[in-house]
């Protein structure tokens, strides 16, 4: 039986809070938050109210809270890319077990000290990468282990991002410059990296890259639009990106068809009104135009991988799509599995497994018999600290969805090299080579 493990959050943003934190609610046998930490009061004191914490379990930075002695058994790191590591190491000193928001950083360098410092304090590291832990990704996975479609040799994998999405994060929030972050590749793509060389059972071995920022930059400007969408824009109405359409009047995500959550709440964490939305369009970042922000992560990119054993897989990540979702095709000896997962639609969802023979036959696991949750990257965020509570209190031993931070860096090291290649020309990179 799973003790109830106390656990300390740093970062309070929409992973740390909104996500991670709601499994303190689900699952109150099994975790208390005991302290947090964020620079902006409003977070901290929002999650005073919400979790009973007293004054002297708040904290105005993670730093702040590193400083005390031990204050949990375990806890979440959800800051920014940049911050990762030296809170991490700092962590871990003080005997937390860790559960460490993706990407760990997007300095090789770091990477590395953070890898050293786990095995030298042996402590958990866990690295979000929550797709391991969807209900359906895991019966991929089953599918793919079971020999279904035989030895898998190509793999073909899309991320599309979600044209809203590309404008939201990338473009006008905060991972839109790498150069105060990561990479595309890495802070959004890491997962891919992660995913489906693990579904497969595969360890990349070289790659190279393409990719650049197509549209959103000064350049492409329409004439006659204005530094900010409610600044009396001359080309609002033509303008897919204006942010009254995104933060108002979308469909999927619009305060006006009733979404309460991400990402608006990310512009009125408190919670958002449509005096409160307009307000901040008005005066903070989410209100600047798509071409005349400080963004330079790449709007599209292509990595092409080639395996330790010979096969390979091509991986396409764009912002020019009109849902959020990823795809993938895994081709074998004896047939092909393809897999759908739609983060907005879970009805949109799909496994379908085709073998081939005199004829070919198509089977489809019916995704919605898998699992009463698909909140939260499709169920995974839940599990992922579900899991990793289990582990820390001893109620479970590791499985193979729990990887060690050796593995999850491996994700790194591929997502760091491509960003690498598409910076020199396309230049191939051996992964074992890497900035070693």
């Amino acid at each position: 039986m799973s003790k109830r493990m106390k656990v300390a959050i740093a970062g309070l943003g929409s992973r740390g809070r909104d996500m991670y934190a709601k499994s303190a609610l689900l699952h109150p046998d099994k975790m208390e938050i005991v302290a947090v930490a964020d620079t902006d009061p409003k977070k901290v004191a929002l999650m005073a109210a919400e979790h009973h914490l007293p004054k002297e379990a708040c904290f105005a930075s993670a730093e702040k809270m590193l400083e005390e002695d031990r204050l949990a058994d375990a806890i979440i790191i959800a800051t920014q890319d940049r911050q990762h590591v030296r809170q991490a190491v700092l962590a871990l000193k003080k005997g937390y077990h860790l559960l460490l928001e993706k990407p760990v950083s997007p300095k090789l360098e770091e990477c590395r000290e953070l890898e050293e410092a786990a095995r030298r304090y042996h402590r958990k590291v866990v690295v979000c990468h929550v797709l391991r832990y969807t209900p359906i990704y895991q019966k991929v996975k089953e599918l793919l282990d079971s020999g279904c479609i035989g030895d898998v040799v190509s793999i073909v994998a899309t991320e599309n991002v979600g044209w809203f999405h590309q404008a939201h994060s990338f473009v006008r929030g905060s991972w839109a410059n790498s150069d105060e972050t990561s990479p595309m590749i890495l802070q959004k793509c890491c997962h891919d990296m992660d995913l489906y060389p693990w579904l497969a059972g595969k360890t990349c071995e070289s790659l190279t890259s393409y990719g650049d920022t197509y549209l959103f930059k000064e350049e492409k400007a329409p004439k006659g639009c204005a530094k900010r969408c409610l600044d009396g824009c001359s080309v609002k109405e033509e303008c897919p990106f204006d942010a009254e359409k995104i933060y108002l009047d979308s469909t999927l995500v619009g305060y006006r068809s009733g979404n309460r959550i991400w990402p608006l709440d990310v512009l009125v964490p408190e919670g958002p009104t449509e005096e409160t939305l307009l307000k901040q369009m008005k005066t903070g970042r989410y209100g600047r135009c798509v071409y005349h922000c400080d963004n330079n992560v790449v709007d599209h990119q292509v990595v092409n991988l080639m395996m330790t054993d010979g096969t390979t897989m091509s991986f396409t990540m764009c912002g020019f799509t009109p849902e959020v979702s990823r795809y993938a095709r895994f081709m074998g000896t004896k047939g092909e599995l393809r897999v759908n997962m739609d983060s907005q639609e879970i009805e949109k969802c799909e496994i379908a497994v085709y073998r081939f023979g005199s004829h070919i036959t198509e089977e489809k696991v019916d995704v919605m018999s898998l699992s009463d949750n698909f909140s939260g990257h499709g169920g995974g965020d839940d599990r992922m600290v579900e899991e990793f509570l289990d582990i820390i209190s001893g109620a479970k031993e590791e499985s193979s969805y729990v990887t060690s931070i050796e593995r999850s860096l491996e994700s790194h090291y591929c997502a760091l090299a491509a960003e690498y290649s598409r910076t020199h020309g396309g230049v191939p990179v051996k992964i074992a080579d890497f900035g070693r």
